[in-house]
């Protein structure tokens, strides 16, 4: 059996796919690409309607590229509209989020796979994995999934369900899985991820995970996936800042800089929150990259509430940014919420915010010239992502996976050091 897995979305989905493609290998399958594979899963993304619609492009496309393909759809936009998925061509199988675990027995039950070669696997990096597998030199590992916030805008609630943590014991022996593995960099996702153990009996918690990992003895660098600001606590800071085994990298969400706005958004903080945190944290770890998400043409933005949030970027000392333009989610409270933004004021407002994250990006890169940093070679051995997130063009090959000490040459090259 020959297998093709198709990722959408965030690094949970990609957690999710590397799981998934664990457990095919375990099962004797063979990666190939979509055009050829005998068993094609797509992992969908929901969260706008434009991820809804590059979800249905791709699946028309695999069909008719591979009219033999059996199509196993999963993901948040397969469990929110399960019959609009499998209506499309090629689809053999709809496998709702909470199922997700049990998508590769379901796909050998069907008599899909081949001998249980290595007795089906034990969960992600069951042994079967690699660096370079699926593409990727970094494992993403997921040790949370589900949501209980109630953001207006997310549909993500309802896609995948309550906060549910993996027990501590467990994350950590898949750590241990991955480093024997051979990955050198392992980042930690969750849907929600600052709720980490608070469904767990064990008292587990975001804190004590991360110091889990601060103390892990291997050459492991562990990058903190996205986190809520109401959870990136002092002491999360004080962790990453102290650690050689914690990335000096955070992505904390913003979505909007007008306190209106974060109201009508249902985000449990201020703009002026915001800020503390982001200069403690310049405070703390000074060359640190810290990226956020913000969401342009939410129902009801005035033109004054964008040039607040223009005025608090062009402030706050973030390195990165991503930018999504308001996108209604039926069933989501904001869905209901009038008056709406009209879209070429979306596009518009957008462009801007963008124009912005690119001069914050240029700085940053600006930034790290001259300096001799830690990073990881990836892809062909001629590239590098820095512990800062930055990635670099090398002036010589080396080979994948390895560390190695670069010094920044400009924005966009660096070069071996010692």
């Amino acid at each position: 059996m020959t297998y093709a897995v198709v990722t959408f979305g965030c690094r949970v989905n990609q957690a999710d796919s590397l799981a998934i493609e664990d457990g095919l290998r375990a099962r004797g399958g063979a990666a190939a690409p979509p055009e050829t594979a005998d068993v094609v899963v797509v992992n969908t993304c929901s969260v706008t309607a434009s991820a809804d619609q590059a979800a249905r492009q791709t699946i028309r496309r695999i069909a008719r590229a591979n009219p033999a393909a059996r199509i196993v759809v999963t993901g948040c936009y397969a469990t929110r509209r399960p019959d609009e998925v499998s209506s499309l061509p090629n689809v053999f199988r709809v496998v709702d989020n909470t199922e997700k675990d049990a998508l590769v027995p379901a796909i050998a039950a069907a008599g899909l796979t081949t001998a249980e070669r290595f007795g089906g696997g034990d969960g992600p990096c069951g042994g079967t994995l690699e660096p370079g597998v699926a593409g990727r030199t970094a494992f993403t590992l997921r040790v949370q999934t589900g949501c209980e916030e109630r953001c207006s805008y997310c549909i993500i609630p309802q896609t995948r369900g309550a906060g549910r943590s993996r027990p501590l014991a467990q994350v950590l022996r898949d750590v241990e899985r991955a480093a024997h593995a051979g990955y050198r960099e392992i980042a930690v996702t969750g849907v929600h991820l600052g709720s980490y153990g608070r469904d767990l009996a064990e008292g587990s918690s975001l804190v004590s995970l991360v110091r889990a990992l601060a103390a892990f003895d291997a050459d492991v660098l562990f990058r903190i996936s996205s986190l809520e600001p109401m959870d990136c606590t002092d002491e999360i800071v004080d962790l990453v800042a102290a650690s050689p085994r914690l990335a000096p990298h955070l992505h904390l969400p913003l979505q909007h800089g007008s306190d209106a706005m974060l109201r009508a958004m249902q985000r449990p903080y201020t703009a002026a929150y915001y800020r503390r945190l982001v200069e403690r944290i310049a405070a703390v770890l000074p060359d640190a990259a810290v990226g956020t998400d913000i969401i342009v043409g939410f129902p009801g933005e005035t033109e004054a509430q964008f040039v607040e949030m223009r005025t608090l970027l062009e402030w706050l000392p973030l390195t990165h940014l991503h930018v999504f333009p308001y996108s209604d989610r039926p069933g989501t409270a904001a869905s209901r919420l009038h008056p709406k933004v009209a879209g070429p004021v979306i596009r518009d407002r957008g462009r801007e915010i963008r124009a912005i994250g690119e001069q914050m990006t240029l700085r940053f890169r600006q930034s790290q010239v001259g300096r001799r940093v830690r990073a990881l070679t990836v892809g062909d051995g001629a590239s590098v992502v820095t512990e800062y997130y930055l990635k670099l063009r090398l002036d010589a090959n080396r080979g994948r996976n390895e560390w190695v000490r670069v010094l920044v040459l400009d924005e966009a090259r660096g070069a071996l050091s010692t």
